[in-house]
C-alpha cells in the first residue's frame, strides 16, 4: 500500500502489521483444513494401542508391564522427536518439518499395522512417535503465526478441536473395528495423512513471520501480499493502529527458552503441561483395560464407556474454545485444573465400586482436562519469540508427553498395590498443585500480538 505516492520500508513490523490487519478470509480456513487433516489422524495414531491391548494382551499373552510399555513407546518416540524437529522447525522453516514428521508418522502407522509380533510393534510404535512429537506442536505454532491477535483463542481452539475429535472417532472406530474386524485397521488408518503430504507442499506457504525473523523480507512480503489479496484489500474492524515494532533477524538461542524474561514462563508452562497431560494419559490410556479387568464389563461396553468419557471431553475443548478469549488464559486453566482436582478427590474418597461411578466421575474430571489440554496447545505459542517458537513449543509439548510415559506405568503399578482410589488421588494433587501455580505465576497473553508478549 502506498501513503503520497511513496512504498512504505519493507521491514519484519511492518509485515507483521499487515498481518494483524488482514481480516480472517477463505485463505486461512483452507490452511486450518490442511494442516487439520495431519492433526485429527495423529489422534487416531495416540488412542489406537489403548483400543487394540484388550485384544492383543491375551492373544499373544502381554504381561501388565509390556501393556505399559507398549504404551509408553509412542511417548518415548514422541519426546525424541518434539527436540529434533523443533530444532529442523527453527532451521529450516515449518512447512518443511511438517511435512517430515507428517510422512514419518503415516508411514511407521501402516507398519505397526502390519507388526506380526511384539516387538515389531514395539519398534513401530516408537518410530510413530517421533513424527507425531513433532506434528502437533509444528502445526499449533504454524497456526499461531497466520492467526492475529484479536480472536486468536477461538481460531486456534476450533482448529485445534479437530484433534479431541479424533479422539471421539477413534474410539467410535477402536469399539466398532476392534471387536468386529480387529485391531489391525484402526492401527491402518494414522497412515492416511500420506495422501495430504503433496497438497501440504504446494498449497501450505512458508510461516511469514518465521521469514520475517530470520530477515527473508521479500519471500514474507510476497506470502503476505498474496493473503491480503484474498481479503480484496479490507482491513479488520477490530484492528487497533500501534506504535511501529522494531523487529530484528536474530537465532534462536537458549536465553529465549531460559533467559531473564522466560524462564518462569517456561517453568509454569512445563508445570501444567505435565500435570494435565499426567492426568488426562493417565485416565484415558487405562479406562478400557480397567473396565475389563477390575469391572469384568465385556469388550464392546468397556469400549463404549471409554467413548463417552471422550465424548464428555470433546464438550469440554469446545467449552475452551468459546469462553477462553473471555476469561483469559490464567484464570481459565487456573479454574479448570482445580474443578478437576474436585472431581478426581471426590472419586478418590468414595472410592469406586461400581462402573457406573466410575463413568461418572471420569466424564466430570475428563471435562475439565480436556478443557486445559487444548488450550494449553494455544497457550504455548504465546509465550515465545518467533525465533524460537517452535523450538520452545516443543520442549513445553515434550513435557506433556513425559507426562504419558510415566502416567500409563504409574497408574498400573498404584492399581496393582493400592488400589484405584489412590489413583485418583495422585490425579487430584496434580490438579491442585497446577492450578494455584497458574493462578500466581501464569503470563496472560489474551488479545495481545505475539510480538509484543515475547519481543
Amino acid at each position: 500500500m502506498n501513503h503520497g505516492g511513496i512504498a512504505p520500508a519493507l521491514t519484519a513490523g511492518s509485515i507483521i502489521e499487515r498481518l494483524e490487519r488482514t481480516p480472517l478470509t477463505a485463505w486461512h480456513v483452507k490452511v486450518r483444513l490442511v494442516v487439520g487433516v495431519a492433526t485429527f489422524f495423529n489422534a487416531f495414531d495416540m488412542l489406537a494401542i489403548a483400543y487394540a491391548l484388550p485384544v492383543l494382551a491375551p492373544v499373544w499373552n502381554l504381561t501388565p508391564g509390556m501393556s505399559g510399555l507398549l504404551i509408553s513407546a509412542l511417548f518415548v518416540g514422541e519426546i525424541i522427536g518434539a527436540v529434533i524437529f523443533g530444532f529442523v522447525a527453527e532451521r529450516y522453516g515449518r512447512r518443511t518439518a511438517l511435512v517430515c514428521c507428517t510422512t514419518l508418522y503415516s508411514v511407521m502407522s501402516i507398519a505397526a499395522a502390519l507388526a506380526p509380533n511384539y516387538g515389531w510393534l514395539l519398534a513401530a510404535r516408537l518410530l510413530v512417535g517421533l513424527g507425531l512429537g513433532a506434528e502437533v506442536p509444528i502445526a499449533v505454532t504454524y497456526i499461531s503465526e497466520i492467526a492475529k491477535a484479536h480472536g486468536r483463542g477461538r481460531f486456534i481452539l476450533f482448529y485445534e478441536m479437530i484433534f479431541p475429535l479424533g479422539l471421539v472417532l477413534a474410539g467410535a472406530s477402536g469399539w466398532w473395528l476392534v471387536v468386529h474386524v480387529g485391531w489391525r485397521p484402526l492401527m491402518a488408518l494414522g497412515g492416511v495423512p500420506a495422501l495430504i503430504v503433496l497438497p501440504m507442499q504446494r498449497f501450505l506457504p512458508e510461516s511469514p513471520r518465521w521469514l520475517a525473523a530470520r530477515g527473508r523480507l521479500e519471500e514474507a512480503d510476497a506470502i503476505v501480499t498474496r493473503i491480503q489479496a484474498t481479503a480484496g484489500g479490507r482491513v479488520d474492524p477490530a484492528w487497533s493502529q500501534r506504535p511501529p515494532m522494531a523487529i530484528s533477524a536474530q537465532r534462536a538461542s537458549w536465553t529465549d527458552i531460559l533467559g531473564p524474561l522466560y524462564w518462569r514462563r517456561s517453568v509454569v508452562l512445563w508445570i501444567m503441561y505435565f500435570s494435565c497431560f499426567f492426568m488426562n494419559f493417565g485416565l484415558v490410556t487405562w479406562l478400557p483395560t480397567l473396565y475389563r479387568s477390575l469391572f469384568h464389563l465385556s469388550l464392546s461396553d468397556s469400549l463404549r464407556n471409554t467413548l463417552i468419557t471422550q465424548a464428555v471431553g470433546l464438550a469440554g475443548t469446545f467449552a475452551s474454545a468459546m469462553f477462553i478469549d473471555r476469561f483469559g488464559r490464567r484464570v481459565w486453566f487456573g479454574f479448570a485444573f482445580l474443578f478437576s482436582a474436585v472431581a478426581f478427590g471426590l472419586l478418590g474418597m468414595a472410592g469406586v465400586g461400581m462402573a457406573q461411578a466410575m463413568l461418572a466421575g471420569s466424564c466430570i474430571a475428563f471435562f475439565f482436562v480436556s478443557a486445559i489440554s487444548i488450550g494449553m496447545i494455544l497457550y504455548a505459542p504465546e509465550l515465545y519469540p518467533t525465533r524460537a517458537r517452535a523450538l520452545g513449543v516443543s520442549l513445553g509439548y515434550a513435557t506433556s508427553v513425559l507426562a504419558g510415559v510415566v502416567a500409563p506405568l504409574v497408574v498400573g503399578a498404584v492399581v496393582a498395590r493400592f488400589g484405584l482410589a489412590h489413583v485418583f488421588a495422585i490425579f487430584a494433587a496434580f490438579g491442585v498443585l497446577a492450578g494455584l501455580i497458574t493462578l500466581l505465576f501464569a503470563t496472560e497473553t489474551r488479545e495481545r500480538v505475539l510480538e509484543e508478549i515475547s519481543p
